[in-house]
């Protein structure tokens, strides 16, 4: 569906250039109308139903609220034009399932600038029920006597041609009205002169319907006409006529009965929450005239469910609307209608839409004036939100009005417009508060007040009912702003009276960031949760407005002291512009968490660029220095590792006891057994001395003796809430397991897995893949397994765990007997290995396949080379008996 877009047209000279206004899908709230239109014309025709029941809970209202430029007033017109002309439904709505003739649409806008009152309300929904073509006698008596008393000398024909009325539905009503006048004065035999004098024909029928004549036995069915034309003729008297609308409508005969569906738009502007006058007025009629179906639409959720209005409104709570809660209610007095929640979110468009609208929006010749690559940025910088898309265009016709031909970079744009329309109806407490919390990635009430550095909580409370305000019931805090919206009241000019200047902007970003280093401290345990929250949102502050690290240096030690590596820093960290000592964090922590999934020798150039910079205070300069060893020993250069190492551990600080360990395990890898050992008697949980004797037991042909000490190193670590360290235990574990009892290895294993399960540890998985291969061995896999990991620890620059890879299928071709695979193997096991790292892997591959070793590597075994040669030997052969015994 589209029309011609004027703004558009008047913007530019060029008469080729045509301007529409396109209408984009909203198949889903079309579905949406035609369900709940269907239902409601069930329920309208149920046995049961009376029109003038006043307590049966209401079903006859839909409501459809988004943030302001979301195209709610589109979908109103649209919603209009389909439902009065079949030949006008767009193209991707399908037919509904009811005759055209008996929907009677009625659209009325109460925008501010429209100036519509309640009066008007009531009068165009009466004159849009001219088109049934009879006289609506017991409504139209109590109207024209009402407008007689509040417009004295004013012809109600002529205020229908000021007001439009008459132009949009012609001038049957005076003549209606004047009929049912003169049909209840002839029926009360009065004087055809005083026919037309309301006052009087009003007294006699009042008087006849209380004496219960049978000459208005007609109007005598309508129980409350007699109260309301004695009743003052006033406005709040005129909210009560819809009830005899929908005595009127109910009494029709059954041809020419019709369902009015009432389209209120902008629904927003009628009032606030402190003056409901008019919501109170058109609350009243949507309830006294449930035989018509109202469709709303709006920027907030209509509150009318909600039992604090008890007293504003006239019918509140969950019983009286249903369909209007929060969580729908079931509706017992009204069987035929499956009340299901009647309050619909209009969302963003999708990025397909949003293409569709913009080439659709300016043509020439049939073709996309606005090409692909503009499109494509203006997409993506609009969030779906149709307002984006209307100022792009205006955008667009600017430039091209310049002069210059427009390019994708100049739609890298903010709109101050949307601030104003996003600000226009909030208080200025609402205000603030949303310029607060632009700062935030999410936020609950009480963050949302102390950023905004206010004493109450109800101006967030409220904010948080806006629709551009979004909902995760399930977050750790359940609100974040439209990324649109967000984006425009943090980067667009704004030009408001109570804007904020740089230093607003600083403060807030002050008061937000200590106020997340206060639920940091104030959190019960160590939770990973709110520690993860706390970080990304606080580093992020920290960075953008130049803030000291303050908590974030206590927080940052707590998130590494686990391993777990959760996604951490703001994703558009730059190495190359650390200015400030949270530049520095945000990129160490960035780095520590992708080395995940980076190449360790990058990991080692991001780390050495944030040592070099000397911006952060002397314990997080020592983080990144271990980590910097860490990295340079998975790569392999052994040396420049174990000198880190050691400038850690001289240093004395908090990681002095893991540096420790780092040079444990650089003696390790140099073949200096006994010096590890004695080592791992110092090193205590803080240097995890149970892995690190683990890793020595197993080397020496010890597996038992590593699986119990790998055991009590998850024990330890889970007394001290560290997953990440429970987990590498257990993936040790399983592989020491898997030398000496494969049959229970698996079990082993599937533990390992779940004590990884959301956490991310690539070596630690690695690990879990290598006590794999040795529960496997003599598969006929095992080959190409191995093929694929030697190629995952390439990309992953993880050389230190090549050889260990190479050793598992050595253990295989040593119990297969293979001597062809077993001579490739220790070829690429002396080229992995040096006189520094893993050479004594050669000498345990021939040990496996007792082979003479002409050439040993400098090794100190713990137990001397014998002992060692006879361990792993028997590890070969217990494994091909145990192959024999199972076949």
């Amino acid at each position: 569906m589209a029309g011609r877009d004027l703004k558009a047209l008047f913007s530019t000279n060029d008469r080729s250039v045509q301007a529409a206004k396109a209408f984009t899908n909203r198949s889903s709230q079309w579905e949406t109308v035609a369900a709940a239109l269907t239902e409601h014309l069930q329920h309208v025709t149920f046995p049961g139903f009376d029109p003038e029941d006043l307590e049966a809970p209401r079903s006859n209202v839909l409501v459809f609220h988004g943030v302001g430029g979301i195209g709610k007033t589109t979908l109103s017109r649209t919603l209009e034009a389909a439902l009065a002309d079949a030949g006008r439904r767009p193209s991707q709505w399908g037919a509904p399932g009811w005759p055209a003739d008996r929907i009677l649409p009625v659209r009325i806008n109460l925008a501010r600038s429209e100036g519509t009152d309640f009066e008007q309300i009531v009068l165009t929904i009466r004159a849009a029920l001219t088109r049934i073509g009879r006289p609506l006698p017991a409504f139209d008596l109590a109207l024209r006597r009402y407008w007689e008393v509040n417009h004295p000398g004013e012809p109600l024909e002529e205020y229908l041609r000021r007001s439009g009325l008459g132009s949009r539905f012609g001038q049957a009503l005076p003549q209606q009205m004047q009929s049912a006048l003169a049909d209840v004065a002839q029926t009360l035999m009065l004087p055809g002169t005083i026919g037309s004098v309301v006052g009087q024909v009003t007294g006699a029928l009042v008087s006849a319907l209380r004496e219960r004549r049978q000459t208005v036995r007609a109007l005598a069915g309508c129980a409350r006409l007699a109260d309301l034309l004695e009743a003052d003729p006033d406005l709040d008297t005129l909210s009560f006529y819809p009830h005899l609308l929908a005595w009127e409508l109910g009494r029709l005969p059954q041809g020419r009965r019709v369902v009015p569906v009432v389209l209120l738009d902008t629904f927003e502007d009628i009032g606030d929450r402190t003056r409901r006058d008019l919501e109170r007025l058109i609350q009243r009629a949507v309830w006294l005239l449930p035989n018509a179906f109202w469709v709303i639409t709006g920027r907030s959720r209509l509150q009318w469910a909600d039992p604090a209005l008890q007293g504003q409104l006239d019918y509140t709570g969950p019983a009286a609307w249903p369909g209007l809660a929060h969580a729908a209610v079931p509706a017992p007095r009204l069987p035929a209608v499956p009340v299901t929640g009647r309050q619909v979110l209009v969302g963003d468009f999708s990025p397909e839409d949003c293409d569709d609208y913009l080439a659709r929006r300016l043509t020439r010749d049939g073709q996309p004036l606005i090409g692909e690559p503009i499109r494509q940025v203006i997409t993506a910088r609009s969030h779906g939100l149709p307002l984006y898309l209307d100022l792009s265009v205006a955008r667009f016709l600017e430039l091209r009005r310049s002069g210059r031909t427009p390019q994708p970079g100049d739609f890298d744009h903010d709109f101050p417009a949307l601030v104003a329309r996003t600000l226009s109806d909030l208080t200025p407490d609402e205000r603030h508060v949303l310029r607060s919390v632009s700062l935030l990635d999410a936020f609950d009430v009480p963050l949302a007040t102390r950023a905004a550095g206010l004493s109450h909580e109800g101006p967030a409370l409220r904010l948080t009912e806006r629709p551009f305000v979004r909902d995760t019931p399930f977050g750790l805090w359940p609100f974040h702003l439209h990324g649109l919206i967000r984006s425009a009241v943090r980067n667009a000019d704004d030009t408001t009276d109570d804007r904020w200047t740089e230093r607003d902007w600083q403060q807030a970003a002050q008061r937000a960031f200590t106020t997340l280093g206060e639920q940091h401290h104030a959190a019960d345990g160590p939770g990973r949760l709110i520690l993860i929250a706390c970080l990304r949102q606080g580093l992020r502050l920290a960075r953008d407005h130049r803030l000291d690290l303050a908590w974030l240096t206590a927080a940052a030690w707590t998130y590494v002291s686990d391993s777990v590596w959760e996604p951490l820093a703001p994703p558009d960290t730059d190495s190359a512009g650390m200015d400030t000592a949270a530049d520095a964090l945000v990129e160490l922590l960035s780095t520590l968490a992708r080395r995940q999934h980076e190449h360790r020798a990058r990991t080692v150039s991001r780390l050495t660029a944030v040592l070099d910079t000397h911006l952060l205070p002397g314990d997080l300069q020592e983080m990144a220095l271990y980590y910097r060893a860490k990295s340079l020993r998975d790569t392999g250069r052994a040396t420049e590792s174990r000198r880190d190492y050691q400038q850690v551990a001289d240093q004395g600080g908090r990681l002095a006891p893991a540096a420790r360990r780092g040079l444990a395990h650089a003696a390790r890898l140099a073949g200096d057994f006994p010096t590890a050992l004695a080592a791992a008697q110092n090193l205590g949980w803080e240097g995890r001395h149970h892995r690190v004797l683990g890793d020595l037991y197993w080397l020496q042909g010890q597996p038992e003796r590593a699986a119990a000490a790998y055991l009590a190193g998850r024990t330890e670590a889970e007394q001290h809430g560290k997953a990440g360290e429970a987990a590498h235990n257990q993936a040790l574990r399983a592989f020491a397991i898997a030398l000496y009892a494969p049959d229970q290895a698996t079990a082993e294993i599937d533990l390992a897995h779940q004590l990884l399960a959301g956490l991310n540890l690539r070596a630690t998985t690695i690990n879990v893949r290598r006590a794999e291969l040795i529960r496997d061995a003599d598969s006929n896999s095992i080959d190409d397994q191995i093929t694929t990991l030697r190629t995952e620890l390439d990309n992953a620059g993880l050389a230190s765990l090549a050889p260990a890879i190479e050793l598992a299928g050595a253990f295989h071709h040593a119990v297969l007997d293979d001597h062809t695979a077993l001579n490739a193997t220790l070829t690429r096991l002396r080229q992995q290995t040096s006189a520094e790292d893993h050479a004594y892997f050669v000498d345990i591959a021939h040990f496996m396949a007792g082979l003479p070793l002409d050439s040993p590597s400098p090794a100190r075994w713990l137990e001397g080379q014998h002992s060692a040669r006879q361990r792993w030997r028997g590890l070969v052969n217990a494994r091909r008996d145990h192959l024999r015994a199972t076949r």
